[in-house]
């Protein structure tokens, strides 16, 4: 402590400057604060109207409860609050803020004008604070029932902090996210917003299924809805709900993501890693999946309290919350089989209730229902192979005509030679077609070209039957198990004491994935036995890795993706190679697979398997009806 410095009480003013510096960043984090504040009033209507950004002004309007002429000084001063009474009202806080310190953070960087009036009250009253010692005046005024805040000039007194806001723009597009992901939060609240005199989104109440679907394409888009999954779940105590995107709608940065948690948007860590772990045998590279989604959980067993903006929550039993994130999505992008994406938009859809073992247990080979590999046909066979559980169609006729003779040449100058057998037309029953139709010819010995009810289909056979060996295989050492292979000169492990106790509480699970770990002394482990599938993987560095992981999340995947990417490298050199001929029973034996196997939608990378091109795709090719 520096000589002469006494200490000090801080102005009112200065204090509050000083917690503004935890809640308010910018234009967005003031109307977080203040919308939040509605919501927790009964609002069922909210207008929003800025300028410049936020920057300049500011003005939230709601049809709220309203707040009584004594409690409006209250309201601008720190650590007063209606929403908490006791200690143990902050261990099942439902209410969003309740902190305290918003509106006398707000005011203290800015000039804010609280103006309410509750129902039973005669008129309305004003609140503003002025002076050093942001002593409040109040006076009557004209308002209807509910509250309007108005803030101008944000940081017109820290001109430092004014320094570090970006561009109107923006600062507007982070202030409207803010409003989006309270508008998915609540469907039963009207949201308005205006920029510069301009609407930018109307909102209006969402009661039921379809309104709320039109909700979420409003925010997120309809091309999202359109390639989203509605799930909804309950299990132990924990429901889930909401959309999640098909692997094929991913982006490129992680910004359509909404997980809430009672109602409270959350972004962390945990919930981060449980969904990219369901996503990640379905997703390219580098891309970011795509959700909407809903947690219901007891407000007991969470905490809210953990960060000044409440970003950040904390579960009590984390692993737990992990696992039924996980298996729940893991079990609904699994289920998705090419006539759910081929089907109507999710405005519509009804939700999905994920089906089978959950955590992303395999369940046994039968519940899968797996064709035949299209390697073990002979190319010879000309018989059609009746399709497995997952499409319950007819036979299709085989005695339809074939083209005129002049025709036929053209054909084969394009595709391979077509097999002697006549090429299968559809049905004249549209029901009895599988989603994927029937195959009409190769193209380059790469592509089969298929005819479904809404037009062709596109598939890349190879990437196709990657993924079906790969489930295959996946199904496999799901039920027999791994072998594992002792090593010559067990390698020690050098690890803290924490990670050693880890290894041994963990040390079954270990074993049962083909590990045997024996304690040497405090911090330190022998690794004697691993896969023998991983016999060319550094055992001492993956066992670090899945020990780091246990301990930060309680749970880790690092094993089963090692083992996942080396069956992958099986499937790929298993899979059907490019330029070979299929044989037209052969194709269409593939695309009954490709029906019938988990995520054969994608293939291991995460690319696209098929994609489909309707008649109004072809008819726009081609400039028809124009």
């Amino acid at each position: 402590m520096s000589g002469g410095s006494r200490i000090q009480l801080l102005s009112p003013r200065l204090a509050n400057q000083i917690a503004a510096g935890e809640v308010v960043e910018r234009p967005a984090s003031v109307i977080k604060e203040l919308l939040e504040n509605s919501l927790d009033s009964g609002a069922r209507r909210i207008e929003v109207e800025v300028e410049q950004g936020g920057v300049k002004l500011l003005r939230v309007r709601d049809d709220g409860s309203g707040i009584a002429a004594d409690d409006l000084p209250l309201a601008l001063a720190r650590h007063a609050t209606s929403k908490i009474r006791e200690l143990e009202d902050l261990e099942q806080v439902m209410s969003l803020g309740f902190r305290g310190e918003a509106l006398a953070s707000i005011s203290s960087v800015a000039r804010l004008t609280l103006t309410s009036r509750t129902a039973e009250a005669d008129q309305a009253w004003q609140v503003e604070t002025e002076g050093r010692d942001m002593q409040p005046r109040v006076q009557p005024a004209a308002h209807p029932v509910g509250t309007s805040v108005e803030v101008r000039d944000l940081f017109f007194n820290t001109p430092a902090r004014r320094k570090f806001l970006k561009a109107e723009k923006t600062e507007f597009d982070h202030l409207q996210e803010v409003i989006k992901r309270l508008a998915l939060a609540r469907f039963d609240v009207a949201f308005h917003l205006r920029h510069n005199a301009k609407t930018i989104l109307a909102l209006h109440e969402a009661p039921d299924d379809v309104s709320r679907a039109r909700r979420v394409a409003a925010v997120c888009g309809a091309a999202f809805l359109e390639q989203a999954l509605p799930i909804e779940i309950e299990r132990s105590g924990l429901r889930l709900w909401g959309w999640v995107g098909l692997p094929t709608f991913s982006r490129s940065q992680a910004d359509l993501q909404y997980f809430y948690v009672n109602g409270r948007t959350v972004r962390d860590k945990l919930v981060a890693h449980a969904v990219r772990q369901a996503y990640r045998d379905v997703l390219f590279n580098g891309r970011h999946p795509t959700f909407v989604l809903f947690l219901e959980i007891d407000p007991a067993v969470v905490d809210v309290n953990v960060h000044p903006t409440k970003h950040e929550v904390r579960f009590r039993d984390g692993r737990m919350v992990h696992d039924f994130l996980y298996g729940t999505l893991h079990r609904a992008l699994g289920e998705v089989r090419p006539e759910d994406q081929l089907a109507a938009p999710a405005a519509i859809a009804p939700m999905v209730r994920p089906s089978g073992p959950a955590a992303g247990e395999f369940g046994p080979q039968g519940e899968i229902g797996l064709a035949a590999s299209v390697l073990e046909r002979p190319a010879s066979d000309s018989v059609w192979r009746s399709p497995g559980a997952g499409y319950q169609g007819q036979r299709p006729p085989s005695g339809s005509a074939l083209p005129a003779a002049e025709a036929q040449g053209a054909y084969q100058a394009f595709f391979a030679p077509l097999p002697t057998q006549a090429p299968v037309s559809l049905p004249e029953a549209q029901g009895d077609v599988p989603p994927l139709g029937y195959a009409i010819a190769q193209l380059k010995g790469v592509y089969i070209l298929a005819e479904n009810v809404q037009g062709l289909v596109l598939v890349d056979m190879h990437a196709a039957h990657e993924r079906i060996m790969y489930e295959r295989l996946k199904v496999a050492m799901a039920t027999e198990g791994l072998r594992s292979q002792p090593l010559l000169v067990p390698e020690s492990i050098a690890l803290s004491q924490r990670e050693a106790d880890c290894a041994e509480e963990h040390a079954e699970w270990f074993q049962r994935l083909g590990f045997e770990l024996q304690r040497l002394g405090p911090e330190s482990l022998a690794i004697r036995q691993i896969p023998a599938l991983l016999k060319q993987a550094e055992a001492t560095r993956l066992v670090a890795d899945v020990l780091g992981d246990l301990l930060e999340y309680g749970t880790s995947d690092r094993i089963q993706a090692h083992l996942n990417e080396l069956l992958g490298t099986m499937a790929c050199h298993g899979a059907v190679r490019a330029n070979r001929r299929l044989t037209l029973p052969e194709m269409n034996g593939l695309l009954r697979d490709m029906e019938n196997t988990e995520r054969s939608g994608q293939c291991n990378h995460g690319r696209p398997t098929w994609t489909q091109l309707g008649m109004d795709d072809l008819d726009k090719l081609f400039l028809r009806g124009r």
